[in-house]
């Protein structure tokens, strides 16, 4: 299959290049710099610049681009980086993926975030509601961005990710460092339901989604089992062998992390519904397995 891929210079990115590439696939990259090898392909997605005759032949485009989340404050100007480095990359490949008279399967990224700041214990599935709060609002846009290619009669879908737990994952690395320097703590309670999902797992989940022609609109990539930030902290710990008796109130981390703390402190129950009916299985389908495939070396 010939893959045209946006964001593949993020970690997501490179890791699905790699995969897919290994797996016999034909991946053009897109790049805003003037390429430099043949399966590059220049674009312009702040203006929207994509000619849709270079995509021709494409089965499916994926959108990976979008700002980090958690390595800044969200100020005013970041807050509008965090968004529009998600829609416009979305909104100039759904445009252009629109225009090809051969339509490709449109891929692009979401997050488990758009169910809202804290949902407790409520199980949520692809069929619930999005929620309130920043990040919420940035996955309805997001999403959205996608109509026009929906519209043009492509297979559209939205995987809502949780934290991908891989040894090279920027996230990871952060959540994983305390521990390693004897330093674990669960995050505020430890009772919050806390999304995460193999590298493993999500790369297959991609593939599963382009090669399945029933899988569309929204798509939660994260564990069939979901856990708790206690029980993955201890986990971790084990997985690490480091001790975690510690606890980081939840107002050190809103005072440290800012709006950014509640995506780590507030309670998202998600299950992959959608990947499951369509006959996926996981290959890591717990934390603790989930963990060990992070760290194997």
């Amino acid at each position: 299959m010939k893959y045209v891929l946006a964001g593949a210079s993020g970690f997501l990115g490179t890791a699905l290049t790699r995969d897919l590439t290994a797996a016999g696939h034909q991946v053009t990259r897109l790049v805003r710099r003037t390429p430099s090898s043949p399966d590059e392909l220049r674009w312009n997605p702040a203006t929207g610049h994509l000619d849709p005759a270079a995509l021709a032949g494409a089965d499916v485009l994926v959108n990976l681009a979008g700002a980090n989340i958690g390595l800044r404050p969200w100020t005013p100007t970041y807050r509008n980086v965090l968004r529009e480095s998600r829609v416009s990359t979305t909104a100039a490949l759904a445009q252009a993926a629109a225009q090809l008279d051969r339509k490709p399967v449109f891929i692009t990224q979401s997050g488990v975030a758009g169910y809202g700041t804290d949902c407790g214990d409520r199980i949520l599935t692809e069929s619930s509601p999005l929620g309130d709060g920043f990040l919420a609002e940035v996955v309805r846009v997001w999403e959205g961005a996608a109509d026009p290619a929906r519209a043009a009669g492509c297979r559209v879908a939205a995987l809502r990710t949780g934290i991908v737990l891989g040894r090279d994952a920027p996230a990871f690395q952060l959540l994983s460092l305390p521990f390693r320097l004897g330093l674990g703590a669960r995050l505020g309670s430890g009772t919050q339901y806390f999304p995460v999902v193999s590298l493993t797992d999500w790369l297959r989940a991609v593939r599963h989604t382009a090669e399945q022609d029933t899988v569309e609109g929204p798509v939660n990539i994260t564990l069939p089992t979901p856990t708790t930030n206690r029980a993955f902290t201890k986990a971790l710990a084990a997985q690490l062998r480091r001790p975690a008796v510690l606890q980081v109130p939840a107002p050190v981390l809103t005072t440290v992390l800012g709006e950014f703390a509640w995506e780590l402190l507030g309670s998202k129950r998600a299950l992959p519904t959608t990947l499951q009916k369509t006959g996926f299985t996981f290959t890591h389908p717990t934390a603790h397995e989930a963990l060990a495939a992070a760290l194997a070396r």
